[in-house]
């Protein structure tokens, strides 16, 4: 057994890891660094909670026990699961982790002597405040991220899903919510202990239910940094420095991500939280794309555009991580450069169904980070470039977000691609984005739609070029 002081320096130094792991993730220069720094500091933990469980028969077993178990399960996950789904896998695991703080709660109230918190009836004011809020935060994270889980996974709409009086009664239960823990930490009442959790586990669902798939990337960060802060509270019930420190990391972090990419996305914080984007709005805003014509190519054509253009920029979106087309729209840009065209990479703070979801795609094809550049960066470029490659990029560059107030992304800001001389559209189908929206960029004068796989299509591009 390891004794209290040098599990609290080794607790201690797991936290500098995980703070020098979150410096290094901030850029992809350091991203491998900070992942590294990120591990490291996640053995140190577990290893020192594994030497403290105190009772090296029966609890040891166990501790070590689970963490083969679930060891084996996240890592046989991690390798078999595609880039495209991570999305989903994110919001999976953020659920994982409201789950166990909800499963701490419930053991440290139900049996408080085993964690020196006192006794069933009469435990610690300060530690039952605690054990609540990271209760209520644990069970609002798995229920939301199961609803954001079955959205991204298409087993459930992506629409904004809403009903007369949702907000008030969101408030309400919200209210009910301070007012059951103020009653529990009075009475330390079995029963109002369960209602929290239940109440809680309601609200998770009904806060994620009216937020639109646009809005998704922000629920998903969200969601990270509720889970960051189930675990702080739980780690101030348990005393456990490693998991204040982590859980206060996680949690920050992604409350500002959130904050920027609402900030990136021209939304309201509070509004993304209560929903209901684009709900009454989106069948207007697909009617009309029936009867409008659009001009359709194939790679012969978008090869012709591109040989003779002096500057193309790549603009990824979601369909590129779908058709696994990273490493092919790699080689067309080589064959590009070959050719002395200046090529660039656009990336909006939203593209895809996660924040840096396309910065590691292109990651992954060993894409020159000089290359790829942020929506502020690069969005007056496209005025003098002669070709916009939009590889599935589809919400992100509709121009019905400058134009229309009554569309579902009025507001976000959005690439200019219309703006460049010729834009080259690969998309299967004329289908809506994730928003549910029509892209008006389809129908532009200078626009080519490329209809096919993204894949097939980037190679048969590159073999004409």
């Amino acid at each position: 057994m390891i004794s209290a002081n040098l599990s609290a320096i080794f607790y201690l130094v797991s936290g500098v890891l995980f703070i020098l792991a979150l410096r290094g993730l901030s850029s992809p220069e350091t991203s491998r660094q900070g992942n590294f720094f990120g591990i490291l500091g996640m053995i140190i933990a577990v290893t020192v909670t594994f030497l403290s469980t105190g009772n090296f028969s029966t609890g040891f077993v166990y501790v070590l026990i689970f963490i083969i178990v679930g060891g084996s399960i996240g890592a046989f996950i991690a390798y078999r699961i595609p880039m495209t789904a991570m999305p989903e896998l994110v919001a999976g695991f953020h659920s994982l982790v409201g789950l166990a703080a909800v499963f701490v709660a419930i053991s440290a109230f139900l049996n408080p002597e085993a964690f020196n918190l006192g006794y069933p009836g009469n435990i610690k004011l300060g530690s039952l405040i605690e054990m609540s809020i990271g209760a209520a935060v644990g069970a609002i994270t798995f229920s939301g991220s199961i609803i954001a889980f079955l959205k991204l996974q298409g087993i459930m709409s992506g629409s904004p899903i809403t009903f007369k009086g949702q907000h008030p009664l969101n408030a309400v239960i919200l209210i009910s919510i301070i007012v059951l823990i103020y009653l529990l930490c009075s009475t330390q009442s079995s029963n109002l202990f369960w209602i929290l959790l239940a109440v809680s586990f309601l609200i998770g669902f009904l806060l994620i239910i009216p937020i639109g798939g646009a809005d998704m990337p922000v629920v998903i960060s969200m969601l990270n940094s509720y889970s960051g802060w189930a675990a702080a509270g739980i780690g101030f019930t348990l005393e456990n420095t490693a998991l204040i420190i982590t859980g206060a990391l996680v949690g920050s972090s992604g409350a500002i991500l959130s904050y920027i990419m609402c900030k990136g996305m021209n939304r309201s914080f509070f509004n993304v939280i209560l929903g209901g984007f684009g709900a009454t709005d989106e069948k207007s805003s697909t009617s009309s794309k029936e009867q409008r014509p659009v001009k359709s190519g194939n790679a012969d054509d978008a090869a012709f555009l591109m040989k003779n253009a002096s500057s193309v920029i790549i603009v990824p979106g979601y369909g590129m991580a779908v058709a696994q087309a990273q490493h092919a729209l790699r080689e067309m840009v080589d064959t590009l450069k070959k050719n002395d065209i200046k090529v660039s990479y656009a990336i909006h703070p939203v593209a895809g169904r996660m924040p840096g979801h396309m910065n590691v795609l292109l990651a992954e094809a060993n894409v020159p980070y000089d290359e790829v550049f942020e929506l502020e960066e690069i969005n007056n470029d496209f005025a003098n470039a002669d070709v916009a490659f939009v590889i599935g990029a589809n919400d992100v560059t509709n121009p019905v977000a400058k134009t229309d107030p009554q569309s579902p992304i009025y507001g976000m800001p959005v690439l200019d691609v219309e703006k460049c001389k010729s834009v080259l559209f690969v998309k299967r189908s004329l289908s809506p984005g994730y928003a549910g929206i029509d892209n008006d960029l389809f129908y532009k004068e200078n626009t080519l739609m490329l209809f096919a796989d993204a894949k097939k299509m980037t190679e048969d591009i590159t073999k004409n070029l």
